[in-house]
């Protein structure tokens, strides 16, 4: 089969790719996928086999030399550690710039590194700096000296950021190019070869002379800059200094990740990159590139029985149409910048590329979001369904009687003024329907309500206009165009009516959700498509809690790895809800423990036992025991964890029919208790809607040097890597 060519499993048909893509040999149920490159039109190929990989965020590493936090120099150090355990796949969390905030998902670009992983004493610049400046000798050595931060706690993001940014602008200082104001030959070609860097300096600037603000504070001047007015903004002369700043600092970053990634891929191990999604509302790319974005809308999740309200992230959604009109040539650019580094990458929500839920930007639950793109049911669909104006109106406009206001303000005058205010009377009859200029439930909380109310009873008001807002069957997405909401089912007026006019309105709505699906699946395979083909790099898709029919087949279609976090993976339909069986598992996969959003293995074993229970009962092969052996595999099951169970759990799902099988490093480190952290939350990345110093703060219990030495946990490593195409 000649370069550039691939097939896929479910279809006989020959599809061509640009780049690279797949071909695909079943060899006794093991998979083997070779991918190609024909950009020498070389016929080369390099085979991409089953292994095992370690997760790790590139902060955690801990080593003699990088005791602060783990740095881009770092990884050749880690990777001599897998090299030994014989794992075979690194994966980092995303290492993008995302200024002030710790999560790796709120990036700021979706191009610049992050300067906190810059290792300040490896800079070209540092020796003579440091024996030149008295004043910078003792910072640094401030710094380094006095960091609190041992093997077992967490790193303070913040002081650590702005000490860096403090140390590396005092390097600058002392070059030619601040004291010339004009790049040398080396940034000079590295500019021209990463254009972006032109809207993210001047983006950069503007957020340290409004002390990190968000862009949308700025002044109308800086807020709105064309493309010829960043340009313009980025060559001034007075700019120079602090533009190339930024320049020289992204270049650095670049050039130690992308001198370590190469080490580590040296060595035969690969490295395996992550794309979020979305962009931050506050990044580089939503401010100097509008056109990508949909700014009135934020992106979310609907509701579900952990999130009874949905989730709003708050990031703005994609303008596909407008992404397309350019060929994609943002996300294509993306991935190519991630392509100096990675051979292989994770795209972070996949669903998001299918539909995403798009909510109002004034409201600030995802109740009245809704997939984008989505099959609206029209006014005539429903005129000719039985439903006159009138009863349009009941569905999709909320009817706010004035005794649920004058329930709590115990006044008849306070009530009908509060209403007033926000909505208008309809007719003579005690209900209201609210304003057209209402835009969201923000409108209701911040209403300064104090001249009627005040105190909890103000609160209340608000909390109840901002029900009954989100008390609605259908939404009015566009003029005389609707869409159900997620709950429609649970509401006041889907309640009201007979049995004849719900199933009348239930087959309309599950008729347009079988066109949705056809749209889904036709808008996901071109934009897939078109990503995957653009550069050869190995493509994951993070598919949790996805449940569309054509998910799988464009995944499959496209060459993209799902993922199957075991714990979750069970017929939960099934009395028992076992777990799906090992050889059951999608060949083009990636299985895994756990991921950074969960808890760890060692936190799942011990507080979640019924899960436990049915996993000793279904595998308990993995512990020792036969099948028959009831007493002793309850035994095992009631166990606290320990690390002949640690063990058994990561052998046991090394059989995963899954192409890799990547485990976060804490559930590595848990074969061996003494480096268990007193409390297993501090093993933790990340708790999923919080916001606190702790997220995405977790470091390494042990250097990377003791690692190396310890013998006992490499050789258990090896027996799980052996078993799942060891190195």
């Amino acid at each position: 089969m000649p370069p550039g060519f691939f097939c896929t499993k479910n279809s006989d048909r020959i599809k061509k790719t640009n780049n690279l893509k797949f071909l695909r040999h079943f060899i006794e149920s093991r998979v083997i996928i070779f991918f190609m490159s024909d950009t020498e039109n070389t016929g080369r190929v390099r085979p991409v086999e089953r292994t095992t990989g370690a997760s790790i965020p590139l902060g955690a590493i801990y080593t003699k030399k990088n005791t602060v936090i783990g740095e881009y120099t770092v990884l050749p150090e880690f990777a001599k550690f897998c090299k030994k355990s014989g794992i075979g796949l690194i994966q980092l969390l995303p290492v993008n710039d995302t200024g002030t905030q710790s999560s790796p998902y709120s990036g700021l670009s979706a191009f610049a590194l992050h300067p906190i992983y810059i290792d300040i004493s490896a800079l070209p610049e540092f020796k003579a700096v440091y024996e030149a400046d008295v004043a910078f000798k003792k910072e640094y050595d401030a710094f380094i000296k006095n960091n609190p931060y041992n093997g077992r706690t967490r790193y303070n993001y913040d002081a650590i950021l702005n000490a860096k940014d403090s140390l590396l602008r005092k390097i600058y200082a002392a070059t030619d190019i601040a004291k010339d104001l004009k790049p040398s030959d080396e940034l000079g070609k590295w500019i021209k070869k990463n254009l972006w860097i032109v809207n993210y300096a001047v983006y950069k600037g503007l957020k340290y002379k409004y002390n990190q603000a968000s862009w949308k504070e700025w002044n109308e001047k800086d807020k709105n800059l064309s493309e010829k007015e960043i340009l313009s903004r980025y060559n001034a002369k007075a700019n120079q200094k602090e533009m190339l700043f930024y320049a020289w600092e992204q270049m650095r970053a670049a050039s130690q990740f992308k001198k370590s990634c190469d080490a580590v891929k040296k060595s035969g191990i690969i490295i395996k990159g992550d794309m979020p999604i979305l962009m931050n509302e506050d990044s580089c790319d939503a401010w100097a590139l509008p056109g990508i974005f949909n700014q009135n809308l934020r992106a979310g999740s609907p509701v579900d029985n952990e999130n009874p309200t949905g989730q709003n992230w708050g990031f703005p959604t994609y303008n596909w149409k407008y992404l397309k009109e350019h060929d994609y040539s943002w996300w294509k650019d993306r991935l190519k910048s991630a392509e100096q580094y990675y051979e292989a990458y994770r795209l972070d929500h996949i669903l998001g590329f299918f539909r995403i839920w798009a909510i109002p930007t004034r409201d600030t639950t995802a109740i009245l979001g809704h997939t984008d793109p989505y099959i609206s049911i029209s006014r005539d669909t429903l005129h000719n369904a039985g439903f006159d104006d009138n009863r349009i109106r009941w569905l999709s406009q909320p009817h706010v009687p004035t005794g649920a206001i004058q329930d709590i303000t115990w006044n008849y005058e306070s009530a009908t003024k509060i209403l007033s205010k926000f909505a208008d009377r309809l007719g003579n009859e005690e209900l209201w329907l609210f304003k057209k200029d209402v835009q969201g439930d923000k409108d209701f909380y911040e209403a300064d309500l104090s001249e009627f109310c005040e105190g909890d009873a103000q609160s209340r008001v608000k909390q109840t206009l901002s029900r009954y807002w989100n008390d609605r069957c259908l939404l009015e997405i566009e003029e005389n165009q609707f869409l159900p909401i997620w709950t429609y089912y649970q509401t006041t007026s889907w309640n009201s009516l007979n049995d004849g006019e719900k199933n009348t309105l239930k087959w309309l709505i599950e008729n347009a959700e079988n066109e949705q699906n056809r749209l889904w699946e036709t808008q996901s395979d071109e934009i897939l498509s078109a990503l995957t083909n653009s550069v050869s790099m190995v493509p994951c898709g993070e598919d949790l809690g996805a449940d569309l029919p054509c998910l799988p087949s464009v995944m499959d279609r496209n060459g993209i790895l799902s993922l199957r976090v075991y714990r979750w993976c069970r017929r939960w339909k099934e009395g028992g809800q076992p777990f799906v069986q090992f050889a059951d598992l999608p060949a083009l996969s990636v299985c895994t423990t756990s991921v950074h959003d969960s808890s760890t293995l060692r936190q799942w074993w011990n507080d979640e036992k019924e899960a436990a229970n049915v996993f000793a009962h279904t595998y308990p092969w993995a512990f020792g025991l036969e099948g028959w052996d009831n007493d002793g595999i309850n035994a095992i099951a009631s166990s606290p964890y320990n690390e002949k169970i640690a063990l058994g759990i990561l052998k046991a799902l090394s059989n995963a029919n899954s192409l890799w099988c990547i485990h976060p490093m804490q559930d590595f480190l848990s074969l061996e208790s003494a480096y268990w952290l007193e409390n297993p939350d501090e093993e933790r990345i990340n708790i999923p809607g919080t916001v606190s110093q702790f997220n995405w703060t977790y470091r390494l219990p042990v250097l990377m040097e003791d690692l190396l030495k310890n013998e006992s946990l490499i050789e258990k490593i090896k027996e799980i890597t052996s078993l799942h195409g060891g190195k």
